[in-house]
């Protein structure tokens, strides 16, 4: 329920509300309540204001949130459900937004963990010539995942100047989101937390910049074996089996992240909506 009257001009005050009838939502069949303020007449409905607002298919909220945590693309969303591609795409925009919500909320209650890992996994935008940095940070003990960020980097190896030549020098934000990461998960970390990763050059400054204290160890990386989608590596122990697992659980069940796939990310943006979906979705129904 609204906490006040959503007339900016109005005081916002709960004693000044009276009851205003109901009305009938025929897209979730459920009688919702209205209300009037008695302040400046204004009058709203217990839905006003909630990010559900003005839908007209509630019913598949939660069906199309669960699939497409699930491997499943835009399109064939779409054609199961029986409704449009871009009603999909929009209710991907909305879910990813509650979800953020639901995850700062999640953040807010951990305090003091003691063991994380983080790495960053590479995929594309359209084309291998234009490659994103997914970078994820996850609870080395539970698999939790406690954030997740997408930058754009530039080609590297034998196509970077094939890159260069057709599309221009490319950005490296790769930095930036390793620090909105770290930004976003410091304070559900305890000071001195242990703090696995590879031997990226980034990563010591990173993390010396925000946990001063914490104890950075740092290992080579090893070669990927045929399960995992490539993700897990070929190594008796593996010391960073937590973040290499939750990325063979992206590549699996995120349909933009498959490999040898032709379901390629168009927008960041868009890779980063589907990204904030399935984290809901991991640590609420999987962990």
């Amino acid at each position: 329920m609204n906490t006040g009257c959503p007339n900016l001009k109005c005081l916002k005050i709960d004693n000044n509300l009276q009851k205003d009838g109901f009305y009938f939502r025929k897209n979730d069949s459920r009688r919702i309540q209205r209300y009037k303020c008695r302040d400046c007449g204004k009058r709203f409905s217990k839905s006003t204001g909630e990010l559900e607002y003005k839908q007209k298919k509630r019913r598949i909220n939660n069906i199309l949130f669960k699939n497409l945590a699930s491997g499943m693309s835009i399109r064939r969303c779409a054609l199961n459900l029986n409704i449009h591609q871009i009603t999909v795409k929009r209710k991907l925009i909305y879910l990813a937004k509650k979800a953020r919500l639901h995850h700062a909320e999640y953040l807010e209650k951990i305090r003091g963990l003691k063991k994380v890992q983080f790495d960053d996994l590479i995929t594309i935008e359209h084309t291998k010539l234009k490659p994103l940095t997914v970078s994820c940070a996850v609870d080395s003990e539970s698999r939790m995942i406690l954030g997740a960020q997408v930058a754009s980097i530039p080609a590297f190896g034998k196509i970077a100047k094939i890159s260069r030549n057709k599309y221009g020098r490319r950005e490296n934000n790769h930095k930036i989101a390793l620090e909105d990461l770290f930004n976003q998960i410091k304070s559900s970390l305890d000071p001195q937390v242990e703090i696995k990763s590879d031997k990226h050059k980034l990563y010591p400054q990173v993390v010396k910049k925000y946990l001063p204290e914490a104890k950075h160890r740092r290992y080579k990386g090893g070669r990927g074996c045929v399960t995992g989608q490539g993700e897990l590596k070929r190594k008796i122990r593996d010391p960073l089996f937590s973040i290499n697992h939750t990325y063979a659980m992206l590549r699996a069940n995120i349909n933009r992240l498959f490999r040898k796939s032709w379901n390629t990310t168009k927008d960041p943006q868009m890779l980063k909506n589907h990204l904030d979906i399935y984290i809901q979705y991991h640590n609420t129904l999987l962990i």
